[in-house]
C-alpha cells in the first residue's frame, strides 16, 4: 500500500508564505539548497503522526500537491495511466531523495509519486 509522505504548497510568493506558516502554525521552514527555490517544511518532531512538506513557486494550478511513496515509479506510472490518470511531468531525479513524477487522477487532481533513493 502506498502512503502520503510529503505535501507541497504552491505559492505566488513562497518566501512570504514560508513566514506565514512558520509564524501561524509554528512549522520549521528552511531554504533547500537545491537547483530551484524551495522551502522544506517540518510540521512536528519525528516519531509523531503527520507528514512534512515543502513550499514552492506556483507552477501547478492547484494550491496543494500530495506526494505518495511507491516501490516502483515505472510500474506505478503504468497502473495510473491504465486507470485513466495522466503523467504531467517526470520522472525527475531529486538528488539524495529519489525519482518523482507528477500526475492527474481521472478527475484532474494533481498528485506526485516518489520512488525513494536506495540507501548507499
Amino acid at each position: 500500500m502506498s502512503r502520503v509522505v510529503h505535501f507541497e504548497i504552491c505559492a505566488d510568493d513562497p518566501e512570504r508564505l514560508a513566514g506565514f506558516y512558520r509564524d501561524a502554525l509554528g512549522w520549521e521552514v528552511a531554504t533547500w539548497e537545491g537547483p530551484q527555490a524551495y522551502w522544506l517544511v517540518t510540521t512536528g518532531p519525528d516519531g509523531t503522526p503527520g507528514i512534512n512538506g515543502g513550499i514552492m513557486g506556483r507552477n501547478l494550478p492547484q494550491p496543494v500537491v500530495n506526494t505518495v511513496s511507491v516501490e516502483s515509479l515505472e510500474e506505478t506510472t503504468r497502473r495510473i495511466e491504465e486507470l485513466g490518470g495522466r503523467r504531467l511531468d517526470g520522472p525527475m531525479e531529486v538528488e539524495g531523495v529519489g525519482q518523482v513524477s507528477y500526475f492527474t487522477d481521472p478527475e484532474g487532481t494533481i498528485f506526485s509519486c516518489l520512488q525513494p533513493a536506495m540507501p548507499a
